[in-house]
């Protein structure tokens, strides 16, 4: 049985086997599945790998990330900076429609804004511009609008589901109403979570998903 403190090594390893990340950085405190990262890095793409790691070990249940992001003084960069660097990068991805997508930019937190036919487009924006030096945290307001009126086939999402080696396709019940999609029942990790709300969305016709799962790992915690 696995204790919150095996959980808590469990996560400290993750964060170590990342070759980007300084495990010295980050805090990690665990709780009934539930994983709490603190510190200080100087970079956003570091905060995210350390969250991506956690996120990925088994037995986790869900990650509060509480680490900040501090930038040498001297190589800080102003709002339009930033904002210009942003929408550069956003011109140059192939596989997001750019000219859908507004920028803000406030104390170096960029939110994007407006509408595209595809999840895996909203996606592609913000990992587009994650590495970008200087950003301190992106919220994507970005909504899902498909051009082409699709009526969402359930028995098409449950195949996708079951194709996933990752999910257990017979624990994950599926409800289509309109544009929407409700996810129920249980998985054994937030990875797999995550992967079949991923997949949910790369349904046609779906502007909004419901990830309902509950999250039962194969050997409960212990204190």
């Amino acid at each position: 049985m696995k204790t919150n403190e095996m959980l808590q090594k469990d996560v400290q390893d993750a964060i170590k086997w990342e070759p980007l990340l300084n495990a010295a950085e980050i805090g990690v405190t665990a709780k009934d599945g539930v994983i709490t990262l603190t510190g200080i890095v100087d970079s956003y793409t570091k905060k995210i790998e350390a969250e991506d790691a956690a996120k990925n070990t088994a037995g986790v249940k869900a990650v509060v990330e509480k680490i900040e992001i501090k930038y040498n003084g001297s190589w800080q960069k102003g709002d339009n900076e930033i904002a210009i660097e942003v929408v550069k990068a956003l011109k140059e991805r192939w596989d997001v429609p750019h000219e859908k997508i507004k920028v803000k930019v406030e104390d170096g937190w960029v939110v994007l804004e407006g509408a595209v036919s595809w999840d895996y487009q909203r996606e592609s924006a913000k990992a587009a511009i994650r590495h970008i030096f200087g950003i301190k945290g992106i919220t994507s307001n970005i909504k899902i609008k498909a051009e082409i009126q699709e009526a969402i086939e359930k028995r098409d999402l449950e195949n996708a589901l079951s194709r996933s080696w990752a999910i257990c396709s017979q624990e994950v019940r599926v409800k289509v109403a309109g544009t929407k999609v409700t996810l129920t029942g249980t998985v054994s990790s937030l990875y797999q979570k995550e992967e079949a709300g991923r997949i949910a969305w790369n349904t046609p016709g779906v502007w909004a998903v419901e990830n309902e799962l509950h999250i039962e790992y194969a050997h409960e915690l212990v204190d």
